[in-house]
C-alpha cells in the first residue's frame, strides 16, 4: 500500500468515526428551541382541534356518546353523496393535471431551456401563487364572464354566451381545476425543478452516452429519481383538494344560487355547523375527509418508500 492509499484509508476511517459520534449525539437545547414554536402551533391548531373533532363526532350536543350515530346521520343526508361525488371528480382531474403538467414543465425548464430563460419562466409561474385564494377566485370570476372577459371570444366560441352558462354545474370541476392549477402549480414547478437539480450530471451524461434522447432520459432516469418528490406533491395536493371551500362558496354567491351551497364536503360541513347549529355532524364530515386523506397518504408512503433512507446515505 502506498503512502497516498494509507492516507486515504486513514481519512475514511476518521470520517466514519465522526459520523458515528454525530449519530450517537443527543439533540441539544438549540434543536429543541428551534422546533418548539412549530410544535406549539401544531398542537394548538392541528392536534387539539383534531382530538376535539373526534370527541364531537362521537357525541351529541349534550355530550352523550352516540357511537357511529353522527356518521350515519350525515351519510343519510341527501346532500352528502353529491358533495363527495363532486369532490371525487375534482380530485381525479386535479391530481392528474398537477402531477403530469408540473413534472413535464419542470423537465422542460431543467433540460430544454437556458438557465436565464428558465429562471424567468419559473418566476412567472410562481407569481399567481402570491395572490390570496379569494383574490384569485375574483380574478377568475372576471375572466369567466363573457361580457367583460378579455377572453370573451374564446368563451363564446365554446358556446357560452352568459356567465350563468359558464357556471353550469357540469363545468365546475374543470373551472376549479383551472383555478387551482393557476394558483398552485408554480410553487410545485419550483419544487420539481429543485428535485431535478439534485440528479448528478454524471447520471444524465451516462444516459446520453447510452443513446437516450431528452424524453427517454426524462422518462427512464429523471422521473424515477424524483419519484419521492412526486409522491410528496400528490399527498399534499390531495389534502388541499379535499378542503375545497373558497372557490365554490364564491361561485355560489356570484351565480345567485345557481351553484349549490353544499357543492363540496367542506361547504356541507359549514352548513351543518353555522346554519343548522349541528357541530357534531360537521365534525363527522370532517373526519370522513381526514380518514380519506390518511388512507391515501399511508398507501402512497408505503408503496413509494417515501421515508425510506437510501442505502448510500
Amino acid at each position: 500500500m502506498t503512502t497516498l492509499d494509507a492516507g486515504r484509508a486513514a481519512a475514511l476511517v476518521e470520517t466514519q468515526q465522526v459520523r458515528r459520534r454525530v449519530q450517537r449525539r443527543r439533540p441539544g437545547w438549540a434543536g429543541l428551541a428551534f422546533a418548539a414554536p412549530y410544535t406549539a402551533l401544531l398542537l394548538a391548531f392541528g392536534v387539539f382541534p383534531t382530538v376535539y373533532a373526534i370527541y364531537l363526532a362521537f357525541t351529541n350536543d349534550r355530550g352523550q356518546f352516540t357511537g357511529l350515530g353522527q356518521f350515519i346521520k350525515v351519510m343519510q343526508d341527501y346532500r352528502f353523496a353529491p358533495a363527495f361525488l363532486n369532490i371525487s371528480v375534482y380530485l381525479v382531474m386535479w391530481l392528474t393535471v398537477v402531477i403530469v403538467l408540473t413534472v413535464v414543465v419542470a423537465v422542460i425548464l431543467r433540460g430544454r431551456m437556458r438557465p436565464g430563460l428558465s429562471a424567468v419562466f419559473r418566476f412567472l409561474y410562481y407569481i399567481p401563487g402570491a395572490l390570496a385564494g379569494v383574490a384569485s377566485v375574483l380574478v377568475w370570476l372576471f375572466m369567466l364572464d363573457p361580457h367583460v372577459s378579455p377572453a370573451a371570444g374564446l368563451l363564446r366560441a365554446m358556446g357560452w354566451e352568459t356567465f350563468a352558462e359558464v357556471l353550469d354545474p357540469a363545468n365546475l370541476p374543470v373551472i376549479f381545476v383551472i383555478i387551482a392549477f393557476w394558483t398552485g402549480a408554480g410553487g410545485w414547478i419550483v419544487v420539481m425543478y429543485g428535485a431535478l437539480n439534485n440528479i448528478p450530471d454524471e447520471v444524465l451524461e451516462a444516459a446520453r452516452m447510452d443513446g437516450a434522447g431528452p424524453w427517454k432520459t426524462a422518462w427512464h432516469v429523471q422521473i424515477p429519481m424524483i419519484r419521492k418528490w412526486i409522491v410528496y406533491m400528490a399527498i399534499l395536493a390531495f389534502a388541499a383538494g379535499t378542503q375545497l371551500f373558497v372557490e365554490p362558496q364564491l361561485m355560489q354567491t356570484a351565480s345567485l344560487g345557481r351553484v349549490s351551497p353544499t357543492w363540496s364536503p367542506n361547504q356541507l360541513a359549514y352548513v351543518f355547523a353555522f346554519q343548522n347549529g349541528d357541530f357534531n355532524g360537521a365534525a363527522a364530515i370532517s373526519l370522513f375527509l381526514l380518514l380519506i386523506g390518511v388512507i391515501l397518504a399511508v398507501v402512497l408512503v408505503t408503496r413509494s418508500g417515501l421515508f425510506k433512507v437510501d442505502e448510500e446515505e
